[in-house]
């Protein structure tokens, strides 16, 4: 991890989350962050000796008291290394600073070790209603 600079509310462009998400397969959507920065908290990068973008998370919150971990990625070259724990870590150390008082994530069955064992998530019932789609 000492290879690598983590920061706060770093400036970021849209071109480089876009190819982030392509690295490790995924389709960026067009004007995406763009759009979601100004409802954002923050967001902590992570990035390598030469300023390569390797890591992200944005935190969108509700000007209150509960803040959301979203959009954690890891530039797919670089997986396993402990970027994603560091910036899911710098997001949780910003949003307790700012106030909030819950954070809250959202993810995949496969992603459970991360967020619970690496990065001190825990369980707790929540409610989902899916608003598009199948199932609406």
């Amino acid at each position: 991890m000492t290879d690598f600079s983590y920061r706060w509310r770093d400036p970021v462009t849209e071109d480089e989350l876009s190819a982030l998400v392509r690295s490790h397969g995924g389709e960026p959507v067009p004007g995406w962050w763009n759009g979601i920065r100004r409802h954002s908290l923050g967001w902590v990068t992570a990035r390598d000796r030469d300023g390569l973008l390797v890591g992200f998370v944005n935190v969108a919150w509700d000007g209150g008291d509960h803040a959301f971990l979203l959009d954690t990625k890891t530039r797919g070259t670089h997986q396993r290394r402990g970027i994603a724990t560091a910036v899911v870590r710098l997001a949780v150390t910003h949003a307790r600073a700012a106030g909030c008082e819950w954070l809250h994530v959202d993810f995949v069955p496969e992603l459970r070790p991360f967020y619970f064992d690496a990065c001190g998530f825990r369980p707790t019932e929540a409610g989902l209603i899916r608003l598009t789609g199948q199932g609406s």
